[in-house]
C-alpha cells in the first residue's frame, strides 16, 4: 500500500511535476510562478494535512490557462495512482469552511467515477492578478483524471481571495478525509468493488 506518488509531465506548453505524501506533514513546497494560485494550493494541502510538491512551468506570457488546466491534470493523475495503490479508504469527504464573511464547501467521492459540480459566484472577476474564472478549468481537470465526484460550492461571501481561499481548504480536508485508511480495511461499496 502506498500513500505516496509523484507524477511528471512535459508538453509544449506546461512542464509539471507533482509529488503527494498522504502521511508526511512537511511543509508544502508549491512552485509555479502564479501567487494567488500557488497560495490556495499551498492552503489545500496544509489543511488537508498532507505534503505536496509542485513545480510548474508554462506559457504564462500567453494565458495561465494551460498551466493552471494541466497541474489539475497531474494532479488528478497523482491521486490516481494513490487510489489504485492505497488499500481501501474511507471514500467520501465533507467540509465546510468559513473564511471571514465567505463560506465555502465540498464535498467529494474518490470512488473512480469523474463528476464536477461548482457553484460559485464570485463578486471579484480577480484575486490579485489571477484570474478566478481558471479555478473551475482546474477543478474541472482534476475530477476527471482523479476519478473524483466533487461537489465545490461557495456558499456566500463578498470578497473572490476569501470565498477560493475557503474552498480550496475545504477541499484539502475533504480530500485528507476521504483518503484517510478505512476501518477494517473494508472496501465501502455495495459492490463490493470500486
Amino acid at each position: 500500500m502506498s500513500r505516496t506518488a509523484e507524477i511528471s509531465r512535459t508538453t509544449k506548453e506546461t512542464n509539471i511535476k507533482i509529488l503527494i505524501d498522504l502521511d508526511s506533514r512537511e511543509e508544502p513546497k508549491i512552485d509555479i510562478e502564479l501567487p494567488f494560485f500557488t497560495h490556495i494550493l499551498y492552503s489545500m494541502a496544509f489543511h488537508g494535512g498532507f505534503y505536496m510538491e509542485i513545480t510548474g512551468r508554462g506559457d504564462i506570457d500567453v494565458d495561465p490557462h494551460h498551466l493552471v488546466e494541466d497541474i489539475g491534470l497531474v494532479l488528478g493523475d497523482v491521486f490516481t495512482a494513490i487510489r489504485t495503490a492505497d488499500g481501501p479508504h474511507k471514500r467520501f469527504g465533507h467540509f465546510i469552511i468559513p473564511m471571514d464573511e465567505a463560506l465555502s464547501e465540498v464535498t467529494i467521492d474518490v470512488a473512480g467515477r469523474p463528476y464536477l459540480v461548482y457553484n460559485a459566484n464570485y463578486p471579484q472577476p480577480v484575486a490579485g492578478t489571477f484570474d478566478i474564472s481558471l479555478l473551475k478549468e482546474f477543478l474541472l481537470a482534476f475530477a476527471n483524471r482523479g476519478g473524483m465526484n466533487i461537489h465545490a460550492v461557495c456558499r456566500y461571501g463578498d470578497n473572490s481571495h476569501h470565498m477560493a481561499e475557503a474552498l480550496f481548504k475545504a477541499l484539502g480536508k475533504a480530500l485528507g478525509q476521504a483518503f484517510s485508511p478505512a476501518e477494517g480495511n473494508i472496501i465501502l461499496s455495495t459492490k463490493g468493488k470500486l
